[in-house]
C-alpha cells in the first residue's frame, strides 16, 4: 500500500510538472507578438486568406478543422502541415485526408517570408487562417489570436489517428479527450459549434441511419435522431447502402447555412439533428445539454467561442527557443 501511495504521488508530481511546463509555454503567447518584428504580419495573412475565401466559402470550415486537428496532436505546432516521403505524417492519417487549404497556407507563408524572412511561424499562420477565414463573412475579426508559437519538427500518422476525436465518440470519451488537452466540458460543447460550417462524409454517420440495430433492416435508424432529419440523411447517403465505406458522398452539417458561422448548430442539435454521434452525445449529459440551450443565442455562442478557441490555441505550444520557424511549412528546416 505504501508503495502504491508513493507511485500515485510521483505520478501527480509528473502531471503537475507537465502542466507547469505547458503553462509556461503558453505564457509565451501574446496578442500582437509580431508588432515590432513584423508589424504587417496579420494584415498580410488576412489579405491572402480573404482573397481565397471570397471565391470559396467552404475554406472557412477547412481551416477551422485544420487548426483543431493540429492542436490536438502534439499541440499547436503546425505538425499537420509536414509532408512525409513515406506517407506517415499526420496529414496522411485517415482523419486528415479530407483536410484542404494547404496551398493557401503556403501562399501566406511565401508572402510573409517576402516581407519578414524567418519571423512568422507556420503554427501562427494556421491559427490566423482559422480566425480570418471564419471572420470573412462578418468583415471583422471575430476573436483575437495570440501569437508567438514556434513550429514543431515531428509528425506521426499514428498519433493523429489516436488523438483526434472520432465522430463516433461517446460523451465520456470526448470529455476525457478534451480534458487530456487541458480543456473542459464547456470547451467541448462550445468548440463542437464549429460544426455549424462544413460538410460530413456519409460513411462517418451512415450506421446511424441504415440498419442501426444490426437486424438487417436498412430503414432502422438511431432513435436519438429526429426522424425527418434521418430520412433526409438516408436520401443523401443512398450510395452507402451498397458500399458502407464509400467516402465520396458528403452532406452539409448545417443544411441551408453550411457556410455561415452562427449558433444554428445548437438549434439543430436541440431538434435532434446532430449529424454525428459525437454531436448527439452532447445531449446525454445534463450540464452539456444546459449549455446547448444557452448557446442557441448567437451572441452567447460568439462570446464563449472566442474564449474556448483561445484556450485550444494554447495546447502544448512551442515558444521561446523551442522548435523552429520553418522556411517552408511542409518541411522542417535543414
Amino acid at each position: 500500500m505504501k508503495g502504491m501511495v508513493c507511485l500515485l504521488v510521483a505520478m501527480a508530481l509528473v502531471l503537475a510538472g507537465s502542466a507547469s511546463i505547458a503553462a509556461a509555454q503558453a505564457a509565451g503567447l501574446k496578442k500582437g507578438f509580431y508588432k515590432k518584428s513584423c508589424p504587417q504580419a496579420e494584415d498580410i495573412a488576412q489579405k491572402v486568406v480573404w482573397n481565397h475565401v471570397a471565391g470559396n466559402r467552404e475554406l472557412a470550415a477547412k481551416f477551422l478543422r485544420m487548426f483543431f486537428h493540429d492542436c490536438f496532436v502534439r499541440g499547436c505546432d503546425a505538425s499537420v502541415l509536414l509532408d512525409s516521403p513515406t506517407n506517415t505524417a499526420e496529414k496522411d492519417a485517415p482523419p486528415n485526408l479530407s483536410l484542404a487549404g494547404f496551398e493557401v497556407i503556403d501562399e501566406v507563408k511565401a508572402a510573409l517570408e517576402r516581407a519578414c524572412p524567418g519571423v512568422v511561424s507556420c503554427a501562427d499562420i494556421v491559427a490566423l487562417a482559422a480566425r480570418d477565414s471564419v471572420s470573412f463573412q462578418y468583415g471583422k475579426k471575430l476573436w483575437e489570436v495570440e501569437t508567438g508559437r514556434r513550429d514543431g519538427t515531428l509528425s506521426f500518422l499514428q498519433q493523429a489517428f489516436d488523438e483526434i476525436p472520432a465522430p463516433s465518440s461517446t460523451f465520456d470519451i470526448l470529455l476525457a479527450n478534451f480534458s487530456g488537452k487541458g480543456l473542459g466540458l464547456q470547451d467541448l460543447v462550445v468548440l463542437s459549434g464549429g460544426h455549424t460550417i462544413g460538410i460530413g462524409n456519409c460513411n462517418l454517420f451512415s450506421s446511424r441511419v441504415f440498419n442501426f440495430t444490426g437486424k438487417n433492416n436498412p430503414t432502422d435508424i438511431d432513435p436519438s435522431l429526429n426522424p425527418p432529419y434521418a430520412k433526409f440523411l438516408q436520401g443523401q447517403c443512398r450510395r452507402n447502402l451498397q458500399d458502407p465505406n464509400d467516402n465520396t458522398t458528403v452532406v452539409p452539417m448545417d443544411p441551408g447555412s453550411s457556410t455561415s458561422f452562427d449558433s444554428h448548430y445548437f438549434v439543430n442539435l436541440k431538434a435532434r439533428q446532430g449529424m454525428f454521434t459525437s454531436d448527439a452525445t452532447l445531449l446525454t449529459n445534463g450540464r452539456a445539454a444546459a449549455l446547448v440551450d444557452k448557446l442557441q443565442d448567437n451572441g452567447v455562442f460568439f462570446d464563449h467561442f472566442k474564449n474556448s478557441i483561445k484556450r485550444m490555441g494554447q495546447i502544448d505550444v512551442l515558444t521561446g527557443a523551442s522548435g523552429q520557424v520553418r522556411n517552408k511549412c511542409n518541411v522542417v528546416n535543414s
